[in-house]
């Protein structure tokens, strides 16, 4: 059900959320985290109970569900995975080994898990975390493994599914003789390319300057379309739709970012070109930095070539 879908993300994002202030030194409130959450992501849904719950017996079961996770994966001590991955962990292990079967199968437990995972983790996190639940799925006898879902399938074929439209850019500056760019960082630990939605009837070009006008407070000169993703998103009051992104390269000037105060992203900061290598971004996401960096390292070339010959041109006058 793609309500409960949305609430499990809801409930893996408070856990991390939770999770990362509690490794901080900080006290967060659970329970009005989750609150927050719900309103934020899922308003409408009408779940909130089944959130409650999970998120309450997920954490009150903590300590043996992470016992329980390194007797799966002994190479991979609580502290060594990832905050995403590890929190997707618990959640899946806790409907996999506590949760009423007649409402969460096994099977779909992991699977769910895995879908996490593989949405929110990073490249390798959908294999990680089907390993971990694979595991102890085998070691609690492997329940539910012949069964066979009665359920129809009405899922609406993807090109009939409604399609949103947003536009994103690789934001870059020039200064002191280095190249920047402008990035933003999700909830979910991924470094991203800073992105919004069109207005009806928008043109891309003036809509991407006001997007990341309004998200990180930069005022942008697009220069070239990059290319174009697009990914299937769960609305919780109009159901699936396809989410079509358009991102430029942009330029700005080297000032103060200014995050806007929403939900889903809590940094955003100037990279220097060269230490961005070792980012985590989403997979669909390092085409298009890919792409724009060796544009600018063009760009770079030709500037130094055209330094470059000035300064001959004048040599041998």
């Amino acid at each position: 059900m793609a309500n409960r879908h949305l609430s499990r993300s809801v409930v893996m994002q408070t856990l991390f959320e939770w999770d990362i202030a509690h490794e901080m030194g900080r006290t967060v409130d659970a329970g009005d985290a989750l609150q927050r959450n719900a309103e934020e992501y899922a308003p409408g849904v009408g779940d909130f109970s089944f959130m409650k719950d999970l998120l309450g017996g997920t954490m009150s079961r903590r300590a043996d569900l992470d016992a329980i996770i390194e007797k799966a994966a002994p190479d991979w001590p609580i502290a060594k995975i990832s905050p995403v991955d590890r929190n997707i962990l618990r959640l899946g292990l806790f409907e996999l080994l506590f949760a009423d079967r007649t409402e969460v199968p096994a099977k779909v437990a992991i699977n769910e898990a895995i879908e996490l995972a593989k949405t929110y983790g990073g490249e390798s996190s959908g294999k990680f975390v089907n390993g971990v639940l694979g595991a102890v799925y085998k070691e609690i006898g492997e329940p539910g493994k012949h069964e066979t879902s009665k359920k129809k399938r009405n899922d609406i074929p993807y090109d009939q599914l409604p399609v949103e439209r947003l536009v994103g850019a690789v934001v870059y500056a020039k200064h002191g003789g280095e190249m920047y760019l402008a990035l933003v960082h999700d909830i979910f630990g991924h470094w991203t390319l800073s992105k919004g939605k069109l207005q009806p009837e928008e043109n891309e070009e003036i809509g991407v300057v006001r997007k990341i006008k309004e998200e990180i407070g930069l005022t942008i000169k697009p220069a070239e379309k990059l290319g174009e993703n697009e990914y299937v998103a769960s609305d919780p009051e109009s159901g699936k739709k396809r989410k079509h992104v358009s991102y430029f390269l942009a330029e700005s000037k080297f000032e103060d970012i200014k995050l806007e105060e929403k939900g889903g992203l809590d940094d955003a900061k100037w990279f220097k070109v060269a230490d961005i290598l070792d980012l985590n971004f989403y997979n669909d996401i390092l085409p298009i930095v890919t792409k724009a960096l060796n544009g600018l390292a063009g760009e770079k070339g030709r500037e130094s070539g055209a330094s470059g010959g000035s300064k001959q041109n004048k040599a041998k006058k």
